[in-house]
């Protein structure tokens, strides 16, 4: 399976109830992992694998978050258990208000722009094999952009906070 960044958006109920009892957090992604019969919810973002690399064309960095659109992947405040690849993130509603609009300001030819698969190899960008050739920016890079866009607009449109992980 390996690394993939999942995203929620979180109803003001829910974000309440985050912010009163963080271990709130692993149900809202997860489910209840403690019933055999229950499933996991599905996420409403799923980046699979490519939330290192949409980081790297959003930032310039492979771990920096210091503009508004490189918060859409790493950004937020650790809020709940460590999850495997470290605790889940929250970012409330100004911030996701703010990410949204940053992303806004984007579109894909600029990020097909900023793609360099040596730079991103050079960086140990996840998950591998750019200078290779392995991953495509339009067939792997481009509808997870398009994804998170979609996905930060719609909660941003609803005044929802965000809660990201990687699993």
């Amino acid at each position: 399976m390996g690394m993939e960044l999942i995203g929620r958006r979180l109803s003001v109920e829910e974000l309440r109830a985050v912010l009163d009892d963080p271990a709130t957090v692993s149900l809202l992604l997860f489910g209840d992992l403690d019933d055999e019969d229950a499933e996991m919810p599905d996420p409403e973002l799923d980046l699979h694998k490519s939330w290192h690399a949409l980081h790297y064309l959003l930032a310039g960095t492979a771990a920096e978050v210091d503009d508004p659109a490189a918060a859409a992947v790493l950004g937020g405040v650790d809020i709940g258990e460590e999850g495997g690849y470290g605790p889940p993130r929250l970012l409330d509603v100004e911030t996701v208000r703010v990410v949204a609009a940053a992303l806004d300001m984007l579109d894909v030819d600029t990020l097909r722009a900023r793609f360099d698969p040596d730079a991103l190899a050079s960086a140990d960008v996840y998950p591998g094999g750019w200078a290779r050739g392995v991953n495509d920016f339009d067939k792997f890079l481009a509808p997870a952009f398009a994804d998170l866009c979609r996905f930060y607009r719609s909660a941003a449109g609803e005044n929802q906070a965000v809660l990201l992980a990687i699993v």
